[in-house]
C-alpha cells in the first residue's frame, strides 16, 4: 500500500515539474526571436540587389579575352584571397569589382605592355551565388542562386516544410553592408494562405534561411529527452502536434 502511495506522490510531483518546465519553454519560445530581429533593413536591401550590376566574388570563373592579342586569353578562378594572376601584370584584387570596372583596370595595366589593348572580362560561373537552407525542412543544404529566389521557393527546393516547422517565424540571416549579420523573420504561413505575399522576400547571395521548431515540437522533444528517457516511472502526458 505504501508503495502505491509513494508512486502516486512521485508521479504528481513529476507532472507538476513537467508543467512548470513547459511554461518556461513557452515563455522562451515567444520572446527569443523578437529580441533579435530587425525586419526593415533586410527588406530594403532585397529589391536593389535584383537591379544591381553583378560584383565579382571568390570562386567565380573569369574569362579574360584580348581582341588583338588572343595568345594572352585566360580563364582564371578568383582565389580565396580575392585576387587573380594574369600574364604580364601583377596580381590584381578583383572581389567586389564589376566586370566593367575590372575591364577598365586591365586595359590601363596592359597599356604599358601592349600597343592597343582591347580587353573583355566575362564571368563564366558564379562561386558565391548560393543560399543556405536549414532547420525543420526535409533536405537541408546549399542551393544555387541562379536567378531571383524567394524564401518560400528556397524552402520548396529544399524538400518543403516538416510538420514540426514554425511557419510564422522563419528566420533569414543576411550579411549587412557593414559585414555584420542582419536578422529578420518572415511569416511563411501568410504566404502559403495568400494573405500577405510581401512576407515572401527575395533572397540575396549567402543568405541563410532557418526554419525553427514550433513551440509544441519543442515541448514534445523536451518531454521525450528529459522526462520519458531519464525517469523510470511510467506516466503519460499527451501533447500532440
Amino acid at each position: 500500500m505504501s508503495n502505491l502511495i509513494l508512486h502516486s506522490l512521485v508521479t504528481k510531483r513529476l507532472n507538476i515539474i513537467t508543467y512548470l518546465a513547459i511554461l518556461l519553454l513557452f515563455s522562451s519560445c515567444t520572446t527569443g526571436v523578437k529580441n533579435r530581429t530587425t525586419v526593415d533593413p533586410a527588406r530594403t536591401q532585397t529589391r536593389p540587389y535584383l537591379q544591381q550590376e553583378y560584383r565579382i566574388q571568390v570562386g567565380d570563373l573569369l574569362s579574360v579575352k584580348f581582341f588583338y592579342n588572343p595568345e594572352l586569353n585566360e580563364d582564371v578562378t578568383v582565389r580565396p584571397d580575392g585576387r587573380i594572376s594574369l600574364q604580364l601584370v601583377q596580381e590584381i584584387m578583383v572581389v567586389d569589382m564589376t566586370p566593367a570596372a575590372l575591364t577598365h583596370v586591365l586595359t590601363k595595366k596592359y597599356a604599358t605592355e601592349l600597343k592597343k589593348p582591347v580587353v573583355t572580362v566575362i564571368v563564366r560561373s558564379f562561386g558565391a551565388q548560393k543560399v543556405y537552407v536549414d532547420g525543420e525542412i526535409n533536405r537541408a543544404g546549399i542551393l544555387d542562386l541562379i536567378g531571383p529566389m524567394t524564401v518560400l521557393q528556397s524552402i520548396s527546393l529544399a524538400g518543403g516544410l516538416k510538420a514540426t516547422a514554425r511557419i510564422n517565424e522563419v528566420i533569414v540571416i543576411r550579411r549587412g553592408t557593414d559585414k555584420k549579420p542582419l536578422i529578420t523573420t518572415v511569416n511563411v504561413g501568410k504566404v502559403i494562405d495568400g494573405t500577405d505575399m510581401s512576407q515572401d522576400i527575395f533572397l540575396m547571395p549567402l543568405d541563410i534561411v532557418y526554419v525553427p521548431k514550433s513551440p509544441i515540437a519543442n515541448i514534445n522533444q523536451w518531454v521525450e529527452q528529459y522526462i520519458r528517457k531519464n525517469i523510470p516511472i511510467p506516466f503519460y502526458i499527451g501533447y500532440q502536434l
